[in-house]
């Protein structure tokens, strides 16, 4: 499990802009662009752990009528995040780093444009 944490914190650090830090009050660790959040990777109310991450919201509600360990996002807007279950998953390594990228992407085009320039 730890490797599959560490591989995604590798990923997402290579992407310009990205700052991973362990936020002591969430309990997680925090994925930001411009200090907005991008994904966060902690454990849920029984312990397992979760990526959560934000999606398009009709490709979030697909994801989760087909995948059981895809879940709302946890503490987050039910709509635009989603939780996946890192343990057990069914999805490869691979395959959770292309959410995490594309919720990076999404939140880094909601910036200003100014802020998008400087990153792309």
């Amino acid at each position: 499990m730890d490797e599959k944490i560490q591989y995604l914190k590798n990923n997402a650090q290579q992407w310009p802009g990205v700052t991973v830090v362990y936020r002591e009050d969430w309990g997680c660790d925090y994925f930001a662009i411009e200090n907005k959040c991008f994904c966060m990777l902690g454990t849920n109310k029984v312990g397992e752990k979760i990526m959560t991450v934000k999606g398009n919201p009709e490709e979030n509600e697909l994801l989760r009528e087909q995948n059981p360990d895809v879940v709302p996002g946890y503490y987050a807007n039910k709509t635009h995040w989603n939780s996946f279950t890192l343990e057990n998953s069914s999805f490869t390594e691979e395959q959770l780093a292309a959410f995490l990228k594309k919720s990076y992407e999404l939140v880094l085009k909601k910036q200003p444009k100014k802020i998008q320039m400087k990153y792309m």
